[in-house]
This record gives C-alpha cells, sequence and structure tokens, in this order.
C-alpha cells in the first residue's frame, strides 16, 4: 500500500484516509466499518478469524458468521486496496510503518508529555499532553458497543485524565495566560474523578496562583467532605500540606487587630 497519507480517526466521526485517499464512505456498511476499525486498532498483530467474529457479534455469532465474515473481509479488501489486508486464518490490516492512528498518537503523546513533566521540561510537555487531550475527548467509536470498544475507552478515559494532568501541571509551572488552562483542567478532573486529589491539588495551586485563594481553600474543603462522608478518612498528607501552605497565605494578608 502506498504510504503518502495514510491517517485514521477512530476517535469522533470515522475519517480513514489511505495512500492520500479517502476511503471511510466506500467501507461495506456498519459491520465493515467496525471490522476496519477493530483492525486498525489491533493493527500491531494479527487477529485470528475467531477473535473477528467475536469483535464483530459479540452478543452471539450468527449460524453462518464464518460466511458473512469472508464476505466483509472480502467487501473491505475491494474498498481499501490490493495489498490492504494480510492473511487468511489471521488478519491483519497493512499500513506502512509512518501510518497515523489517532488511539497511538494519544498513546505515543501522553508517554511523551509525563516524561518531560517529570524533568521539568514544561514547554515539550504541552504539545503531546494537548494531543492526546484532543483524541481522548472525541471518544472513541461513538454509537458503537462491543467488549473490545470498552476495553479501549476505559484505556482512553485513562489517557484523558493523564493528559488533564500534564496540561494542567505545564501550564500551573508555565504561568501567565496558561493558568487559565491548569484552571480547566484541574475542574475537568475534579469532575471526571472525584476521589483523585491530584485533581483537586492541581486545581487549588492554579486558583491561588491567579491570587483566588479563598476559592482554593473551599475546594480543599469539598474534597474533606467528599472524604469524610463517602470513605471516612481524611485527605492525604500532600493535600493537607498545601491546604496549611494556602491557610498560611490567607492568614499573612489578613488584617491584625
Amino acid at each position: 500500500m502506498a504510504s503518502g497519507g495514510t491517517r485514521i480517526q477512530l476517535c469522533g466521526r470515522l475519517v480513514a484516509e489511505l495512500g492520500g485517499r479517502r476511503v471511510e464512505s466506500e467501507l461495506p456498511g456498519r459491520q465493515g466499518r467496525l471490522l476496519f476499525a477493530f483492525l486498525a486498532a489491533s493493527r500491531a498483530r494479527r487477529s485470528t478469524r475467531d477473535e473477528l467474529v467475536a469483535a464483530l457479534w459479540p452478543e452471539g455469532a450468527p449460524d453462518a458468521a464464518e460466511a458473512s465474515l469472508a464476505a466483509l473481509l472480502s467487501k473491505l479488501r475491494r474498498a481499501l486496496g490490493p495489498g490492504s489486508i494480510e492473511g487468511k486464518a489471521e488478519v491483519r490490516l497493512a499500513l506502512p510503518s509512518e501510518a497515523w492512528i489517532d488511539l497511538e498518537a494519544a498513546s505515543v503523546g501522553i508517554h511523551r508529555a509525563e516524561s518531560a513533566v517529570a524533568l521539568g521540561r514544561w514547554d515539550e510537555a504541552w504539545a503531546p499532553a494537548r494531543t492526546a487531550l484532543y483524541v481522548a475527548d472525541r471518544g472513541l467509536l461513538p454509537g458503537y458497543d462491543a467488549p473490545w470498544i470498552e476495553e479501549r475507552r476505559r484505556r482512553l478515559e485513562d489517557v484523558r485524565l493523564r493528559a488533564l494532568e500534564c496540561v494542567g501541571t505545564a501550564g500551573l509551572h508555565m504561568g501567565g495566560t496558561e493558568l487559565a488552562a491548569a484552571e480547566r483542567s484541574g475542574r475537568a478532573l475534579v469532575e471526571a474523578a472525584p476521589f483523585r486529589e491530584s485533581g483537586y491539588r492541581l486545581l487549588m495551586e492554579a486558583l491561588a496562583a491567579q491570587e483566588n485563594v479563598a476559592e482554593a481553600l473551599r475546594v480543599y474543603e469539598r474534597l474533606r467532605v467528599l472524604l469524610r462522608e463517602e470513605l471516612g478518612v481524611a485527605p492525604g498528607a500532600a493535600s493537607q500540606e498545601l491546604h496549611r501552605t494556602l491557610l498560611g497565605r490567607l492568614d499573612a494578608v489578613r488584617p491584625r487587630g
């Protein structure tokens, strides 16, 4: 297959550009799009025909599942072009090594972003973290449901949360106009993962950096009450230490006498 312009988008609207040619409208119906998506998401390995049947008919294969799969694969080969699908007993979508798939871009992006954050290279973390977040925010294959999709959606949600932390942490250290992005990331983390204390700390720090210390203290109180009422525990040491620091800042500017 030609390598130029090979891009596949599985999150949000399905888009498939192979060798510079848009082919998503040529995929054979809903099942054909689902089969293509599974092969694209699994392109690093070969999939058995049993795996393909399970991916296409998760609630139970029809009596003629093997024949239906063979027909779908044949139609998919015609739509994608010669050499696009390799194998018979085990099947693989043949793509050039430099082909871009959004799920892979999100995975690579979050690893690069987390590495940059760990090294304190905030500018280097920003772009890959935003890429991972953009992909994850779109949602994997909306309108489709299958166990293999749900599994990948869980992985993608983990990527989204990690990307929010990277965007927020980088924005916090970059300061200036990026503090607003840090605050948005913190709020999104608190909303998506209410028991993840790091989201509250990020939001508290972003608010405090914008001189909204009292509001940051209210965020801590929200965390404290949630943990007490739901789990019967107190916030962790890092959250408590940040709370004490912010209290100290508030006391420093409080009028005396």
